[in-house]
């Protein structure tokens, strides 16, 4: 018995008839590298720790000079750090001072233990309640801060003022964002964008240790004028305190989830140079700005 060759499909034929290669074989489905994918998940829980103990501390110090400010009954300490920050007989603006200041430690507090995966798996309650009380906090800091810039007066010039402005605003659309995802249980989606919140929210406190960082760096001011807190460094450090961290958050996003593996090593990589400037940061913000005034 003779076995035929197998006839090609006359839409083979037509293919080759008119000079059309054959489709190729679909490719095969990525294989992630687990190095690569240790790595950035390592680096980025580095980062994340270390970023998270520098808020932690930032809390600290807020709860105890300004708490002890309001224990001993001396709201006018707030104006030796705070520039308006008590102004008497203000009322309405002094009482979103005092509210700003304890949402910042509230939402530091929360956002730690939103972080934390164990909270999540065994306490999702629990979760979701501090994450409504986080998403009141953010909005209830990202008014008061518009007010405190807008109506109260701050230092620094229109380009901080507009940054910061957008800043506030970014927090508040973030935290809509996040909230909505929650509600129709888009869970991945709420994670993401709950991420963002957290990086907006801590615009104000990468101001700070960016701050310190790039005057350690320098040896002292450079690229502003200390008394007047006005020039092109702070100008654009504004700007850089949330859009930085948001940028490096969408490339690890991307990296995870359709990246190769030399896209995952690259973000590692990127996030593993920006952790000792974030400790280092952090140390002088404590050592020199933070500790003294306790």
């Amino acid at each position: 018995m003779t076995i035929s060759p197998p006839v090609p499909s006359a839409l083979a034929i037509d293919r080759a008839a008119v000079g059309v290669p054959p489709r190729a074989p679909a490719a095969a489905p990525r294989r992630d590298d687990p190095f690569a994918a240790r790595a950035l998940r390592a680096t980025a829980a580095l980062w994340l720790a270390i970023a998270v103990g520098g808020q932690l501390l930032f809390a600290g110090y807020v709860a105890g000079f300004y708490g002890r400010a309001a224990v001993q009954r001396r709201p006018e300490a707030l104006n030796t750090v705070m520039p308006h920050g008590y102004v008497a007989g203000a009322s309405f603006t002094n009482a979103v001072v005092v509210l700003h200041l304890a949402f910042a430690v509230a939402i530091v507090l929360a956002g730690a233990m939103q972080l934390t995966p164990a909270l999540r798996r065994r306490r999702p309650e629990l979760h979701r309640w501090i994450g409504r009380g986080y998403l009141v906090a953010a909005a209830v800091m990202s008014i008061g801060g518009l007010i405190m810039v807008w109506v109260r007066g701050a230092v620094g010039d229109l380009s901080q003022h507009v940054a910061i402005s957008v800043n506030a605003l970014l927090i508040l659309a973030f935290a809509a964002i996040a909230w909505r995802h929650a509600r129709a249980r888009r869970l991945d989606a709420h994670r993401r964008w709950a991420l963002r919140l957290f990086l907006t929210v801590s615009g104000v406190w990468f101001f700070r240790i960016g701050l310190m960082f790039w005057v350690l760096v320098n040896g002292g001011p450079a690229g502003f004028d200390e008394r007047t807190f006005t020039g092109p460094a702070l100008s654009i450090l504004g700007i850089t305190q949330y859009v930085l961290p948001l940028a490096v958050l969408e490339l690890y996003f991307r990296a995870q989830a359709r990246g190769s593996a030399r896209s995952q090593l690259a973000v590692a990589a990127l996030i593993g140079l920006l952790t000792p400037p974030t400790l280092i940061g952090i140390g002088a913000a404590v050592m020199f700005m933070w500790l003294p005034r306790l």
